[in-house]
């Protein structure tokens, strides 16, 4: 797999919108498909944010989509958009195998075994990822809620099992990301994120992961450039 360099520089972030990775698996448990649909609670369109890593492309789109949704008044979610362009949007920010469930999977981690790489710089990521896609479904009119997986995720028992598991979960959402694009054709903005998330996950996120596991289950700043990924 080719891999590509990943540099963390003010002029590449603002170029993008995009959003990231995923990390579920079957030794960490996740916020039920109920909650994540219907949690009453509003969460903050990602304007003004940072914006992503994920590559070039913030196009606004034409398409709006098939999905209407229910939001209330004022943008309150009160249910998940049922079908098309939206409900996409939503699940790759709300699915189990999208960016809130990636974001919590990380901090779960840190949280267990302090600031180890490459966890801190792509949790760091993951909050870019995130804004990109809220800035989407604001587009829409919907706000999604807050990360419903935010403290539901438990770290694996040690950092090699744990670089495996994402690894994993990286893999899972290029699988999303390759499903979802189905729906995003009609929106030219909507499928240029989903292009550079999926992009991300394969080119960046997932090799970082994958050395970890072979070294212990961190990696050192010098072991991340190696792989061309420099942090600044």
């Amino acid at each position: 797999m080719k891999r590509r360099a990943v540099i963390l520089t003010s002029a590449l972030t603002l170029a993008v919108l995009g959003g990231c990775s995923s990390t579920t698996s079957a030794t960490t448990p996740v916020a039920s498909a109920a909650t994540m649909a219907t949690s009453p609670a509003i969460g903050r369109p990602g304007a003004g944010g940072p914006p992503s890593d994920r590559g070039p492309g913030a196009g606004m789109g034409a398409g709006m989509g098939a999905g209407s949704g229910t939001a209330a008044p004022g943008g309150t979610v009160t249910a998940a958009p049922p079908a098309g362009t939206v409900a996409a949007a939503w699940e790759a920010l709300m699915g189990p195998d999208g960016e809130y469930a990636a974001a919590a999977s990380y901090q779960a981690v840190i949280a267990k075994f302090g600031a180890v790489e490459p966890y801190v710089s792509i949790e760091a990521m993951e909050q870019n990822h995130i804004q990109a896609l809220t800035r989407q479904l604001s587009r829409f009119g919907y706000v999604p809620p807050a990360n419903p997986f935010a403290g539901q995720i438990a770290a694996p028992a040690d950092l090699v099992t744990a670089a495996q598991a994402w690894a994993e979960g990286e893999r899972k959402n290029v699988a999303m990301y390759d499903r979802l694009a189905a729906a995003a054709t009609s929106d030219a903005g909507l499928n240029r994120v989903f292009s550079n998330l999926r992009r991300s996950s394969l080119d960046a996120h997932l090799p970082l992961f994958e050395a970890a596991a072979k070294a212990g289950g961190s990696l050192t700043e010098p072991q991340m450039a190696e792989l061309g990924f420099v942090k600044h």
